[in-house]
């Protein structure tokens, strides 16, 4: 791995010039984000000959997989999860485990002698004067001229909490999922999980693995909840089949395979969902892969309540009127793409602030500003990141040409 530390020093120096060259073909393809999404393009471009340059705000690759949270493993299998050139070791196991998928980043990088630039955060992308490339500010004054740019900063960016009413007046421990690390540091406690999705509910299973005294998840929407794995074959392996089939199809098929593999939850406050599962996959609203909560809810070990519309002092108040009075509150509400002050002056971005265009595809008038990541595919988001990377690298290419 080539690695530039850019992290400021004590001793002030000049703000760098802005990086240019004659021919704008020569100027290098920043890839934005040293995560499995820009590691693998930054990889998929030196495989076509096109000089790749990583720039990653933290001090490290792969930065947003240290901080989750201990238990976290992939809900993807180890062999359709691995990026372009270097496969899994099987040691990894089946699921992979967050401290291997980090080592394995570190790997990617380092067996690619990738060129990434760490301690550097990009403020901003511009278009360069004369149209020919782009211009990207980063910190410290730097301007970085290149020819394309990616942006692979992640679906899961910024934590989104939301700003229920009395939220400040809160005396109890009220933090997003994003701080959460083990359910050790709760054990004994009434903890109260908010949100139901991959997230919240292996959270919820490892509170109450590590000794909670009472543990509460508070539903909004009625999840689709999936076998992770059934008889040995993966729920991956199936949604790698149905993905390119049409929704309403692959909804038909889903519901009678849901009841035959997971118990209906009604009687303790999960019915199946009224909408089918890849309408929601459609909406963003990937299935929950089960790794103990319907035993876990099936149990009482998991209470499901209502949705959380607001707090007091000394308790939560949910949708059906209910007041509660947990110790600690984990607010697993998921997270925002923070693309708008880097890109959102370009036109670029939908209403809810994601990319209008993906992979080898650029947003309109757009040419050379290339996304990958932002979207929450069935069939995985790392084979998803894989594939994106090579057509990427394919489309630069082209485009240099």
């Amino acid at each position: 791995m080539i690695t530039l530390a850019l992290m400021e020093d004590s001793a002030p120096r000049p703000a760098p010039q802005a990086i240019t060259t004659a021919n704008p073909a020569d100027r290098p393809v920043y890839v934005i984000g040293g995560g499995p999404g820009g590691l693998a393009t930054a990889y998929a471009l030196r495989a076509q000959g096109v000089r790749a340059v990583v720039v990653e705000k933290a001090d490290a690759v792969g930065a947003s997989w240290r901080r989750h949270y201990d238990r976290l493993h992939l809900h993807t299998t180890r062999r359709l999860s691995a990026l372009p050139g270097l496969v899994m070791p099987r040691r990894f196991g089946r699921w992979v485990a967050r401290d291997d998928m980090v080592r394995y980043l570190e790997k990617y990088a380092e067996v690619h002698e990738l060129e990434t630039v760490t301690g550097v955060e990009v403020s901003r992308v511009e278009r360069t004067a004369d149209g020919t490339g782009w211009l990207l500010r980063a910190s410290g004054g730097r301007e970085l001229v290149g020819s394309a740019v990616v942006v692979a900063t992640g679906y899961n960016h910024t934590p989104h909490l939301p700003d229920w009413p009395g939220r400040e007046t809160f005396k109890g421990e009220l933090a997003h999922a994003a701080a959460y690390r083990s359910g050790k540091e709760y054990a004994g406690r009434d903890v109260l999980v908010v949100g139901v999705g991959n997230t919240g509910a292996e959270i919820a299973v490892d509170l109450v693995e590590n000794g909670a005294a009472r543990v509460r998840l508070s539903v909004r929407t009625a999840p689709h909840i999936v076998r992770r794995s059934t008889a040995g074959w993966a729920a991956q392996y199936t949604a790698v089949l149905v993905r390119r089939l049409p929704v309403r199809l692959v909804d038909r098929l889903a519901r009678p395979m849901a009841k035959l593999s997971v118990p209906d939850l009604s009687a303790h406050g999960l019915p199946r969902p009224d909408s089918g599962l890849y309408s929601r996959v459609k909406e963003g609203a990937i299935p929950v892969q089960d790794v103990g909560l319907i035993d876990a809810v099936r149990k009482g070990r998991v209470e499901i309540t209502a949705a959380v519309t607001g707090f007091e002092e000394d308790g939560v108040v949910l949708a059906d009127g209910t007041r509660i009075t947990p110790d600690a509150v984990v607010a697993a509400t998921g997270y925002v793409r923070g693309l708008e002050d880097l890109v959102g002056h370009l036109g670029v971005l939908d209403d809810r602030g994601r990319p209008v265009g993906h992979g080898a595809r650029p947003p309109k008038d757009t040419p050379g500003l290339y996304f990958t990541g932002f979207t929450t595919p069935i069939s995985g988001t790392l084979r998803e990141l894989a594939i994106d990377a090579e057509r990427i690298a394919k489309a630069v290419r082209r485009q240099l040409r």
